[in-house]
């Protein structure tokens, strides 16, 4: 179709949401399908964010706010950095979004131009790549396996600057890994940050209450605060307070970035959903025990899928520190001369799906071919079946090869 940009086609759609769409599509066929693709909570919206809502649509407030949030919503978000990251942060220098992906669209399509470079370790979350190119960026991608804990470390991230990076972005904890940065790290690469003062930096903080290894995840600004002049943090209540569906993320930085933002905003969807404001006030500003509640559950469902998948040949097991995803070598099962081929992880899923209607994603959609993502939102029984067909094609594959090759 010659209708459509060149720059549309350096753009992929999101492959967990294109999985989701397939395993949807499978399931209404009739076919036995176990999701571990989605990074969805499975638990109900907790009651007083629901009522919330309620609340605010008997009250009339359905009609069109301020395209960076409500004042209401403004203050929510300010009071919780403060509260929750020691950050103080004025309503000029927050603002609401469909969703931390239109955060992220926003910041990145505001700020880039053709030739700029984007920082991006691997693996990383499936959209920022994408969202980059579709700006004209060039994506500077920083293989990142076991061997660091699927962290960028200090060296690395030196080596990858040059005059043309605009922006490094860092995920913790990590979707696809779980991998968490630790005080120390992330120190080490605020060293590298300050000594290049033309690097902005994109946290995403999504899954910041979804921490196994501490009581809370290190902070880049607390650790290294003169960067929070050119540092953009990107959250939401869609993982903490299992709201998905309601597509609220919010971001804070300078205000002159923020600005812009909202101006490109403004030119695109316009304001968020007036409903899902109001109710992401009571999530950040009521009660804060189903965080914990949550993130209790996601730490069960987390070891119950780690000692599963360390029974399973052929698999190589990092144990994820946060988030709900873990991400397993399967490389010792790669190649073309088993009975059943297997020239990659995305042939890998494929043969799961199709043999044994078990849908996970493979790493080579997060940039760590070898490796597949799998999610432990779902409920344990969904996990223990799960990872029952998983070991199960795992023996049967294990049993067709010839020699087994070392994980990466």
């Amino acid at each position: 179709m010659n209708i459509l940009s060149q720059r549309l086609s350096a753009v992929r759609s999101s492959p967990s949401s294109m999985a989701g769409q397939k395993i949807r599509a499978l399931r209404a066929e009739g076919r036995d399908i176990v999701g571990l693709t989605l990074g969805e909570p499975d638990f109900p919206t907790p009651g007083h964010i629901v009522e919330a809502a309620e609340r605010a649509m008997r009250a009339g407030q359905t009609r069109y706010t301020d395209v960076g949030g409500t004042p209401a919503l403004k203050a929510a978000i300010c009071r919780k950095f403060e509260r929750d990251n020691g950050l103080a942060y004025s309503s000029e220098q927050v603002m609401a979004s469909n969703g931390g992906k239109q955060v992220i669209f926003n910041a990145l399509v505001a700020t880039l131009d053709p030739g700029d470079e984007v920082i991006i370790p691997a693996p990383y979350w499936v959209s920022y790549p994408d969202i980059a190119r579709l700006a004209g960026a060039r994506v500077v991608d920083i293989p990142c396996g076991s061997e660091t804990g699927f962290k960028l470390t200090a060296a690395r991230l030196e080596a990858a600057i040059t005059p043309r990076t605009k922006w490094l972005v860092l995920n913790s904890p990590c979707n696809p890994s779980g991998a968490v940065y630790h005080d120390d790290e992330l120190s080490a690469l605020g060293e590298v940050l300050q000594r290049h003062p033309h690097v902005w930096v994109l946290c995403d903080d999504i899954y910041e209450h979804i921490v196994f290894c501490t009581q809370k995840p290190a902070s880049l600004l607390r650790l290294v605060p003169e960067l929070q002049a050119r540092c953009l943090l990107v959250n939401g209540v869609s993982k903490a307070y299992a709201m998905t569906g309601w597509r609220m993320g919010f971001g804070a930085g300078p205000a002159e970035l923020l600005k812009a933002m909202t101006k490109l905003q403004s030119q695109s969807t316009s304001n968020p959903n007036a409903i899902a404001q109001a109710a992401a006030v009571a999530a950040l500003t009521g009660d804060q025990a189903c965080v914990a509640e949550f993130a209790g559950h996601f730490r069960q469902r987390r070891d119950l899928m780690v000692e599963a998948l360390r029974e399973i040949p052929g698999l190589s097991v990092q144990v994820p520190e946060g988030a709900f995803y873990v991400f397993p070598s399967v490389q010792a099962l790669l190649g073309e001369d088993g009975a059943v081929p297997m020239r990659d992880a995305i042939a890998f899923a494929d043969y799961l799906l199709t043999g044994k209607g078990l849908a996970v994603l493979p790493g080579e959609a997060y940039g760590l071919p070898g490796h597949i993502r799998l999610s432990y939102a779902p409920a344990p029984e969904v996990l223990r079946e799960g990872c029952a067909r998983l070991k199960q094609a795992c023996i049967e594959l294990t049993r067709s090869a010839p020699a087994a090759k070392e994980p990466l």
